[in-house]
């Protein structure tokens, strides 16, 4: 079966930097596109940067651009997030998410992916 784990979550203070981790198995990585979305308690999962499957194009919400940015390499089926001055806002559950697809058309709803990591928890402190 698809597989989608994610890591690096922590804890850090406000201006802080985290790097996610997002690995794929069960099938090839290549053939997949990834996003990165995130959910705070009380709020609707929040759509946070895309990438196609040759890293061709890319696509960030509008929270987070300039702060964040979305990587992958295809050849260690991994994807990451790099996030950059962290504020306290930032705090949420982070998830990685896959969609089949060689396209280079961008996908930012979450009801546009299937196969979803368990998340992993980011907390930024003041």
């Amino acid at each position: 079966q698809v597989q989608v784990v994610e890591s690096g979550g922590g804890l850090v203070h406000n201006g802080g930097s985290l790097r996610l981790s997002c690995t794929l198995s069960g099938r090839t990585f290549s053939n997949y596109g990834v996003a990165w979305f995130r959910q705070a308690p009380g709020k609707e999962r929040e759509f946070l940067a895309a990438i196609s499957w040759d890293s061709s194009s890319t696509e960030y919400g509008d929270s987070v651009k300039g702060r964040f940015t979305i990587s992958r390499d295809n050849a260690k089926s991994t994807a990451y997030l790099q996030m950059n001055s962290l504020k306290s806002e930032d705090t949420a559950v982070y998830y990685c998410a896959v969609k089949e697809g060689l396209y280079t058309r961008l996908y930012i709803q979450s009801t546009d992916y299937k196969y979803w990591g368990q998340g992993t928890q980011v907390t930024v402190s003041s």
